[in-house]
């Protein structure tokens, strides 16, 4: 079950990379119309989506793991958004506050798959 989470959820970081660098989605440099978006926010999106592809196939063991990391990562990430309001990230990744509750909800679902769920869900095998 979690490498089919995994792979679901590279799958969508890789194209929500991809749909940023997209103008006819991202009207005045929002995706969608609504989160902020540049080239390092696009590239941030499609490194963490292959890693999370690569790290599913070649490891579906490692994937409880990547989602404690990647969920910490991000909640971090939002914690930086909500000092930086409307500001890019460290100078470098566009932002603003919609990215900001976006990066929570991503944060609050890993660390939820990668501690909440059940080990026969990790390993795919009923104990």
């Amino acid at each position: 079950m979690l490498k089919k989470i995994g792979l679901a959820f590279g799958a969508v970081f890789v194209l929500v990379g991809l749909a940023g660098f997209v103008p006819a989605l991202t009207p005045d440099g929002k995706l969608l119309g609504l989160f902020a978006v540049n080239g390092a926010h696009n590239l941030v999106h499609i490194a963490t989506g292959a890693i999370a592809l690569g790290i599913a196939l070649a490891s579906p063991s490692a994937l409880s793991m990547f989602f404690k990391v990647f969920g910490v990562v991000y909640g971090l990430v939002a914690v930086l958004g909500y000092f930086s309001g409307d500001q890019p990230i460290l100078g470098l990744i566009a932002h603003n506050m919609a990215d900001m509750w976006l990066h929570v909800a991503i944060a609050a679902l890993s660390l939820w798959i990668g501690f909440g769920m059940r080990n026969d869900a990790v390993t795919g095998v009923a104990s």
